[in-house]
Parts: structure tokens; sequence; C-alpha cells
């Protein structure tokens, strides 16, 4: 999968450092060359991305809420 285009401008490549995983929702901290994105998502949008650590994924954040793509 690729991202053909997307209209949120602040994206942080990096790699999962680590999963605190939840009932309902999990903290999923991405470490990027600019330091920690940490987002909170629901735990099965973690389990449906088949999210672990290692995973390299894309930060999107768009004004307090940062968003997760596999890559």
């Amino acid at each position: 999968m690729s991202i053909q285009a997307i209209n949120v401008r602040n994206q942080f490549r990096g790699k999962i450092k680590e999963i605190i995983r939840g009932d309902v929702v999990s903290e999923v901290d991405v470490e990027t060359p600019w330091g920690i994105v940490t987002s909170v998502i629901t735990t099965r949008s973690v389990n449906d991305l088949a999210l672990v650590v290692g995973s390299e994924v894309v930060a999107l954040v768009k004004s307090t809420e940062v968003s997760i793509a596999k890559l």
C-alpha cells in the first residue's frame, strides 16, 4: 500500500517504538528523526493495521489529532 495523496501537510515518517494496548484505545509511540510522536488510536485500528514495534509508519498531524498510516 502506498499513499498517493493526502491533504494533511504535517507528516512524519518513522518506526513504531512502543505500543501501550488498552481495551478500547492504545497509545502508539512513533520514533521520527525529529523526536517521538504519540498517537492515541483505537485498539481495533492497531489490530486492523497489524501495527507492531518496528513497523514503518507515517504519523499524520492535523491540529491536535495524530493519525497513523502503515507503509
